[in-house]
């Protein structure tokens, strides 16, 4: 593995701190463009879509790359609004670094706590940027401590940080790449907190010179275990070139080889009207030229290359060939769905699940004969953004998507009018659910009729703790079970589980497969994709499922006075909430509340404050729901539970 001279870093932070704006002075100060885009105007590089040009905010994240000191940086830019986070969560998975904005002036934000928090689970070395200085109220240091206090972050100042009044100068270094003067105290004392042989040499009173302090930091940035930050006003270009210095001194370059075997990931699709479909790939491992053969997610299918581009301030490029570490657009991989992995999978990490959508809308057509045209444009839009999951119910011919806010809804009107001609309107949301356990059990299947089938199982169900998620094992032996079949059982498993008692999806459990049988002459190759959904609910109705509700948690700021009625108000949504925090005539107060009281919850709070409350909101988690207040959602397809049936469907016996 080889280090290799280039940096894929992506710029995130919560809406409205400046990113695209920061992103074009980048831009701008490398040479790529003539002039820096303004968001207000529509005319920055990574706002392609005319929605986003018209709303101000950035829908998809949208990567470009230009040169900085003689080394190439793809750069991301992400959205920022939380109704956006799916595209966020597909970026930070291709990324070896970021550099995360907050504004000077409303600080640590919910989505930034997400962000921050994502980035740091992931091991994402990140450099702060805090931008706006040139607003009313500022205020840096202010933020630094909120960074501390909320985020926990440990911070390493590298320019000086610029009082409340700030003068409009960009603030200087505390120190110089590749001096050899003593380094400043504070600098040393703030990055000794990530660095325990620095520390030794601190409190020593060994000196320290400017070098060993870069050298101690860089490391301790690379562990994700210390965040430098810039400061500035990106919409002046002030602390621009700062940042773009810290992403080459912090942040680290991909690690991998160009000789090895084809290992990359999907992590956006979109669709060109002159090539079709587009995948933007990021490649780990190995080289990827026009007219390659690869494989889908390690199966048989094999797609061929047609065209390979790479993204330079907006305009594509052909370049015939991908290397890794590298990120570019490929044609040709038509049935590339989003998440697809290219080649060797082991090579390739994990990602993050940010994106929960929390409510489901009825799509709508403006007439019956355009239905099929509207599903085959939210089916295109899924491929996009698999988050929407696309659900056709055709006994009640009915589509709905799953989103995460009202925001989303907007750009989807927009998007579907604009891309593909047709007027959409949507129903009026409603709260997704989840499904977990009550108790522990088993499921078993016998499948051995009607002939030729043999596929027996039996799967042991146990809750886990809340945001677990599915944990997946198996006790069998390959004697008693060949491999291929408990793979089998492994990939069905968390498809069967989409659909509970309730029809939402089950969630926080552990799923072992305990025993199998197959039979040498009767087991067709798909017998145990059909019994999996069979044993799975039969533990469903042996253990039962308790339904949950999701939770958003609230920060809201507001005039002192509105206080009482706020605090009512939350308890009134069935909320919990923390003793507020009062300062200069307004106060603070965080809040969980069910996401099913608290739809237009934004709208309330300009009412209850005479539109002087601020409100930030994020996704807090699943909880217990009261059964009265509830929902259940219809099955889609045949139910596993209607055994006979389900088995002539997945036959093709019947249809529906």
């Amino acid at each position: 593995m080889e280090r290799i001279p280039l940096r894929n870093v992506g710029i995130v932070a919560h809406v409205d701190a400046g990113k695209t704006t920061l992103t074009e002075q980048m831009l701008y100060l490398a040479g790529e463009l003539r002039a820096p885009g303004r968001v207000d105007d529509g005319t920055t590089q990574t706002d392609s879509l005319e929605v986003e040009r018209n709303r101000g905010i950035s829908v998809r994240a949208a990567a470009v790359s230009f040169p900085w000191q003689g080394v190439k940086i793809n750069l991301i830019d992400t959205p920022g609004h939380v109704d956006f986070a799916g595209e966020v969560e597909r970026a930070l998975r291709v990324l070896d670094g970021a550099v995360l904005v907050l504004s000077a002036v409303e600080g640590v934000q919910a989505q930034t706590e997400q962000l921050f928090h994502a980035l740091h689970s992931l091991r994402i070395p990140t450099v702060l940027f805090i931008n706006k200085l040139d607003r009313v109220g500022a205020d840096a240091n202010r933020v630094l401590n909120e960074a501390r206090d909320l985020l926990g972050a440990k911070l390493l100042p590298l320019q000086a940080v610029p009082p409340a009044q700030w003068d409009g100068k960009e603030p200087p270094p505390l120190w110089q790449e590749g001096d050899e003067a003593p380094a400043p105290e504070d600098a040393v004392a703030a990055a000794s907190e990530a660095d325990e042989a620095l520390l030794e040499e601190y409190l020593s009173g060994q000196p320290i010179s400017c070098i060993r302090l870069e050298q101690a930091a860089a490391d301790a940035v690379h562990r994700a275990e210390l965040n430098p930050v810039c400061f500035g006003a990106a919409i002046r270009g002030i602390g621009v070139g700062h940042v773009l210095d810290a992403v080459l001194r912090f942040l680290p370059p991909p690690i991998g080889t160009q000789n090895g075997p084809i290992a990359g990931v999907v992590y956006r699709i979109e669709h060109d009207h002159e090539r079709g479909k587009t995948a933007h790939v990021r490649l780990y491992s190995g080289t990827l030229r026009n007219r390659d053969a690869v494989n889908l997610n390690g199966s048989e299918t094999v797609e061929k290359v047609a065209q390979i581009r790479a993204i330079t301030s907006g305009r594509r490029k052909d370049t015939g060939v991908l290397t890794a570490g590298d990120i570019a657009a490929v044609h040709g991989l038509n049935s590339a769905r989003m998440g697809d992995i290219l080649g060797d999978g082991a090579l390739v990490p994990q990602g993050m699940r940010l994106a929960t959508p929390l409510i489901r809308v009825q799509a709508l057509p403006a007439s019956a004969e355009e239905l099929p045209r509207l599903m085959d444009a939210l089916q295109e839009l899924t491929d996009e953004d698999p988050t929407l999951d696309l659900q056709w119910l055709p006994d009640r011919r009915e589509l709905s998507l799953a989103i995460m806010g009202t925001i989303q809804l907007e750009v989807l009107t927009s998007v579907i009018a604009q891309r593909f001609g047709l007027a959409v309107t949507f129903g009026k949301p409603a709260v997704i659910y989840r499904e977990t356990l009550t108790n522990h059990g088993f499921g078993h299947e016998s499948y051995t009729m009607p002939k030729p089938c043999w596929a027996i199982l039996t799967l042991e169900m146990e809750p886990l703790p809340r945001g677990s998620g599915l944990v997946y094992s198996s006790t069998v032996a390959h004697e008693r079970l060949l491999p291929r079949y408990q793979e089998h059982v492994r990939k069905t498993v968390p498809e069967a589980l989409k659909q509970g008692l309730f029809g939402w999806e089950v969630t926080d459990l552990k799923v072992t497969l305990v025993d199998g049988e197959h039979h040498v002459y009767h087991t067709h190759p798909m017998d145990f994709f059909v019994a999996t959904p069979m044993a799975i609910m039969d533990g469903l109705v042996n253990c039962g499922t308790t339904l949950l509700e999701p939770l958003l948690k609230l920060r809201v700021s507001a005039p002192e006075e509105a206080c009482g009625r706020i605090l009512q108000d939350i308890a009134d949504m069935r909320g919990s909430f923390e003793n507020p925090v009062i300062a200069r005539s307004s106060f603070t107060v965080e809040a969980e509340v069910p996401v099913s009281t608290s739809l237009d919850y934004a709208v309330r709070l300009g009412a209850l404050t005479g539109g002087r409350g601020v409100l930030s909101a994020g996704f807090a988690g699943y909880r217990p729901c009261p059964p009265e207040l509830g929902a259940s959602t219809p099955y889609r397809g045949v139910n596993p539970l209607d055994r006979s049936n389900y088995i002539l469907k997945v036959r093709g016996a019947i249809g529906g």
